[in-house]
């Protein structure tokens, strides 16, 4: 069988120069190896960090000379977000810092005997020591019996008063409104099923069924129906808005499987530049998340539009341009563009998505650095440091 190596030189010393130079390309190798296999397959994964810069471990090329790594001493201060102090040792316990606006219910505990165990005398107090225990008082329900009396009068038998009943969520419903606020909490925010919710009605000894619940919920949705469209309103007129979907299955009553919807995010924050609007997130369902209904939704729209590569954002920029509907502009986000190279990485341990991802990692470090400042600031710092860093990046 014919080989295609290279004769080897006939050259003690040149013969002695090329294995050296095997022997330290092999331990390279062997490193760089061994890096990528802690950073793909250990307890941190996702926390690609740019030592393998600093190391040398990877050919940044001339993206090196742009963004220069933070410093890291070992792989859990690399694995610490940017900004952020890592926490060495035990962590401490919280005592005597229970929140102050807490009502505090004091419990005396006396001795069993205030008699002097020496003379038989009377004690007197000298002081005392006290603690404070984080208590819980669980839900409590009750019934409301709402009594409204009638007034007659004795003279004129005719004449009666009785004060108006007081309105509900649901004319004629067992439910106070402060009893399906509370059910609607319990699912929107802290994610409890109804279920569940009526599992834990059931151990009070109530009975309400999940149907029940799920009226009530749709019930307090139509009373808040005028607010939500306000609050979509007020995010569609600001500037700058972020927007997103995702995923939501939705079942689908007689096919015995669930239908895959979207669940799309329109949100504002204005907190890291200081800027005059309050932060606020309107979510939109749809059955689709098609071109079509991206313009619907966005139609009263005009300004920079924060989204991740998805195609039908560029589509309905490109609408918008030939009927003349008014500017929008899209700004790409680079969380989801990382994402995409840590993919790559863990897929092929590709070194160069390795080195953008580095880059990307100084990039949020100005991020952080310039978190809170105005934003004549913020533009002029990203001009001097992460414009060069991104024009590398193309």
């Amino acid at each position: 069988m014919s080989s295609s190596l290279p004769p080897l030189p006939r050259d003690i010393d040149e013969l002695t120069r090329l294995v050296l130079a095997e022997k330290a390309e092999n331990e390279r190798l062997r490193e760089r190896i061994v890096l990528l296999e802690r950073l793909l397959f250990g307890a941190k994964s996702e926390k690609l960090v740019s030592l393998v810069a600093k190391q040398g471990l990877l050919d940044l090329g001339d993206l090196t000379a742009v963004a220069s790594p933070p410093k890291a001493a070992n792989d859990d201060e690399m694995a610490t977000p940017p900004g952020k102090k890592r926490k060495t040792g035990p962590a401490s316990r919280n005592i005597g810092a229970l929140p102050a606006h807490l009502p505090r219910i004091e419990d005396v505990i006396e001795p069993e005997s205030t008699t002097c165990p020496c003379c038989s005398g009377p004690m007197h107090r000298i002081g005392e020591t006290w603690s404070e225990a984080l208590d819980v008082v669980p839900a409590i329900f009750r019934v409301k019996k709402m009594i409204r009396p009638k007034y007659g009068c004795r003279a004129c038998e005719s004449a009666v008063v009785q004060a108006a009943a007081p309105g509900r969520v649901m004319d004629g419903g067992m439910a106070t409104t402060a009893l399906v606020a509370y059910v609607v909490v319990s699912k929107f925010a802290w994610a409890l099923p109804l279920y569940r919710q009526s599992q834990i009605f059931a151990g009070q000894g109530i009975t309400i069924d999940r149907a029940t619940l799920g009226a009530w919920v749709a019930r307090a949705a139509w009373w808040l129906k005028p607010l939500y469209e306000l609050l979509l309103a007020f995010i569609r007129s600001q500037p700058r808005v972020f927007c997103d979907e995702t995923p939501l299955p939705r079942l689908d009553p007689g096919r015995r499987r669930t239908k895959r919807c979207q669940l799309w995010a329109q949100a504002i924050d204005d907190r890291p530049w200081r800027g005059p609007a309050p932060p606020a997130v309107g979510y939109v369902f749809a059955e689709s998340r098609g071109t079509d209904e991206v313009e619907e939704q966005l139609k009263s729209f005009g300004g920079i539009l924060q989204v991740d590569g998805y195609g039908a954002y560029e589509t309905l920029v490109k609408r918008r341009r030939k009927s003349n509907a008014g500017p929008l502009r899209l700004a790409f986000c680079m969380a989801h563009a990382r994402r995409k190279f840590v993919e790559v990485v863990k897929s092929t341990g590709s070194p160069e998505a390795l080195a953008v991802i580095a880059v990307i990692a100084e990039i949020y470090r100005i991020e952080e650095h310039i978190r809170g400042r105005t934003a004549e600031e913020r533009l002029k710092v990203r001009r001097a440091e992460s414009a060069p860093i991104m024009d590398a990046l193309k």
